[in-house]
């Protein structure tokens, strides 16, 4: 059986829907603050902390420059720590942060786009379980998670 964490914290889906520490890189899909039809995909790439931010066709961030995050990737990291906590993002990430620092501040990266479309493909599929009508009968894409894990 595998073991489920809970988040340590509540989210706010409607700012990151998706985030996952998943192919070497804190990853994850983010609204834009502007248009409530665009989202940005967003990334860090672990030890080398290279920076990605576009959104889901692939146009490039206009907000993350060389060495300085966007407001995207703000997002990402903030709902990451919620979810995962501080430490297990840093150690993924794998960036020293001071006692009261944030990881944000602590990242030495340059940007190092990344495509788009497979955390985005994910993001959708993961979307696509929201419209299966409820019901017991198991889910075989989903056999990883445990039925009936309290919160």
């Amino acid at each position: 059986m595998v073991r489920v964490l809970p988040a340590v914290a509540a989210r706010k889906l409607t700012k990151a829907p998706f985030v996952e520490l998943a192919d070497g890189r804190l990853q994850g899909v983010v609204s834009s603050g502007s248009d409530i039809s665009r989202v940005y995909v967003a990334s860090v790439t672990a030890g080398t902390h290279g920076l990605s931010c576009s959104t889901n066709n692939n146009r490039p961030c206009g907000g993350l420059n060389q060495g300085w995050a966007c407001k995207h990737l703000d997002a990402l990291i903030e709902e990451a720590v919620l979810q995962y906590g501080q430490d297990r993002v840093a150690r993924f990430l794998r960036v020293e942060v001071p006692e009261g620092g944030r990881i944000t501040h602590c990242l030495n990266g340059t940007r190092d786009p990344v495509p788009a479309a497979a955390v985005f493909s994910r993001f959708l599929r993961h979307l696509s379980y929201l419209e299966l009508p409820g019901g017991t009968s198991p889910i075989p894409e989903l056999h990883w998670f445990p039925a009936g894990v309290g919160r």
